[in-house]
C-alpha cells in the first residue's frame, strides 16, 4: 500500500513539474533545470531554476505560472521577490521555482548548491533538433 501511495506521489509530481516546464517554455524562460533534492533537504522535493532576460519577463513568467496553477487549484505557499524582480521564488511545497535574471543566477549559483542532486534540462522540442 505504501508503495502505491509513493508511486502516485511521484506521478503527480512528475505531471506538476512537466506542466510548470511547459508554462516556463511558453513564456520563453531559458536554461531551465530541474533538481531532485528530496535526499538533500526536507523543505522540498524538487527545485526548478530558470533564467529570464528582463524584470518585465520575470514578472510575466511568475504571473503566468501563478494564474495557470490557480486555475488548477494549486496555490503557492509563498512568492518572494516581486519587489525588485531580479529573483522570484515561488514555493509550491514539493516544488520550488526560481526565476532569475542572468547576473543573479550566476551570483547565487544554485546549480552549485544542488550539484550533487540528480538533474535534467527542460527544453523546447525546437531547441533539441
Amino acid at each position: 500500500m505504501n508503495r502505491k501511495i509513493k508511486l502516485n506521489k511521484i506521478k503527480e509530481l512528475d505531471d506538476f513539474i512537466n506542466h510548470i516546464g511547459e508554462l516556463l517554455l511558453e513564456k520563453k524562460a531559458e536554461k531551465i533545470l530541474v533538481f531532485d533534492v528530496e535526499k538533500f533537504t526536507s523543505v522540498t522535493d524538487f527545485v526548478i531554476i530558470c533564467t529570464s532576460r528582463s524584470t518585465t519577463q520575470t514578472k510575466a513568467i511568475a504571473d503566468y505560472i501563478r494564474q495557470n496553477m490557480k486555475e488548477s487549484n494549486s496555490l503557492p505557499l509563498s512568492i518572494e521577490g516581486y519587489e525588485n524582480l531580479n529573483w522570484v521564488l515561488m514555493d509550491y511545497a514539493n516544488v520550488v521555482i526560481h526565476i532569475f535574471l542572468p547576473e543573479y543566477r550566476e551570483f547565487y549559483d544554485l546549480e552549485r548548491l544542488w550539484g550533487d542532486a540528480n538533474s535534467y534540462k527542460i527544453e523546447d522540442d525546437v531547441n533539441e533538433r
